[in-house]
């Protein structure tokens, strides 16, 4: 089995609706989103997915979310835009992307710091 795994930052601003505390108040993070895939083969030259178009799915989606309030974007309307959430909805909308032939998303990485971050992945 092989892992292939790319890493990506990107800038955003969120609040936490019905949260007791400072995290209620609008605030930003420099995001790390940590994304990997699993493929038990490989093509025939000795890839099994090349980078390129890992990263170009990738940064396509973080464009969405790249310097913007994410509390304000509708896919967060009714859930807060936690790291937790943005893990799950990176790990989905990637799968939808990216999930073909031996291709899986296999987890999600999302660091709101340097030393605070959560990662999702599906059983």
């Amino acid at each position: 089995m092989f892992e292939i795994e790319i890493e990506r930052c990107f800038s955003a601003a969120h609040q936490l609706r019905g949260y007791n505390g400072n995290c209620s108040n609008l605030h930003g993070h420099n995001y790390r989103v940590t994304v990997t895939v699993r493929s038990n083969e490989l093509d025939r030259i000795g890839i099994a997915l090349d980078f390129r178009k890992l990263k170009q799915e990738l940064d396509s989606l973080l464009e969405e979310y790249d310097h913007r309030n994410l509390s304000e974007l509708p896919e967060f309307q009714e859930i807060n835009p936690t790291s937790e959430v943005l893990a799950r909805t990176i790990y989905r909308r990637m799968g939808e992307k990216m999930n073909e032939g031996p291709i899986r998303v296999w987890k999600v990485r999302v660091g709101e710091s340097d030393s605070s971050a959560v990662t999702y992945f599906e059983d």
